[in-house]
């Protein structure tokens, strides 16, 4: 079966050089970007019982705005003075560029992926390996990059700063998808949650993290495409590879 309609369960890239648009074009597939989950607001008493302080990190890492968002709440709920110095590290230019809602941006303390992809951040941040970095992210974050961190031996902490849970479909959403790409636990658990009779048939699942294909598995379903893998670090590098071996007429 050909591939045409594929649903990523990841909201819509804010970069423009994101690969999955370079998939699209290259490929002719219609991708549509509806996550499974949504996020709230970790609380600061919450947040104080991971027992991780701010100010004992020079560089916040942040792959999404909502990180940015959240990052800076917490430190007004918990009255955090963020220094001058403090360093930021972003996934892309627009999310670099989102912290000007926050702090006078500028050049010497922002740093970001031109590309939007994780590898190129990973490089920025080896050129400041000296730093100690919190990561601003969700409690079910997408594995690549903590991947990434270990393989550099960044030092590191993760900050949960929001959580995630199930993002329900309305009945006037369509469904009809031939592949689904998923990146979390809680994303398999949300698909169940959605469609409790779902039957998996001809359709495709790819997912990112050794935790995500463990819930694949758990829940009856079938694992079309695993990532990360030797040759592939990313879900776009290797969505490109089974993609194009499907268009070959490969069955997989």
């Amino acid at each position: 079966m050909k591939i045409k309609r594929i649903l990523v369960s990841q909201p819509k890239p804010e970069s423009e050089k994101s690969p999955y648009f370079d998939i699209i074009e290259k490929y002719g597939v219609k991708i549509d970007f509806r996550p499974f989950i949504k996020v709230e607001p970790v609380l600061a008493k919450d947040f104080r019982q991971q027992k991780v302080s701010i100010l004992d990190h020079s560089g916040i890492i942040f792959t999404a705005r909502t990180g940015i968002d959240n990052f800076f709440r917490l430190c007004q709920e918990m009255r955090v003075t963020v220094p001058e110095d403090m360093h930021y590290y972003c996934i892309s230019e627009s999310v670099a560029l989102y912290l000007q809602k926050y702090i006078q941006y500028r050049k010497r303390k922002v740093f970001y992926s031109n590309s939007g992809k994780l590898p190129e951040l990973m490089t920025v941040m080896q050129k400041h390996n000296a730093e100690k970095f919190l990561l601003a992210c969700t409690d079910v974050h997408n594995d690549e990059i903590i991947v990434l961190l270990d393989k550099h031996k960044f030092n590191y902490s993760k900050g949960v700063m929001y959580r995630t849970v199930s993002n329900d479909f309305t009945p006037e959403e369509e469904f009809d998808y031939d592949m689904l790409v998923f990146f979390s636990p809680s994303g398999i658990s949300s698909l169940l949650k959605n469609f409790p009779d779902f039957e998996q048939g001809d359709i495709r699942i790819a997912c990112f993290g050794q935790k995500t294909a463990q819930a694949v598995s758990e829940a009856g379903l079938r694992l079309d495409l695993e990532v990360p893998q030797p040759q592939f670090s990313s879900m776009t590098s290797a969505l490109d590879f089974y993609l194009k071996e499907n268009q070959k007429g490969i069955k997989k």
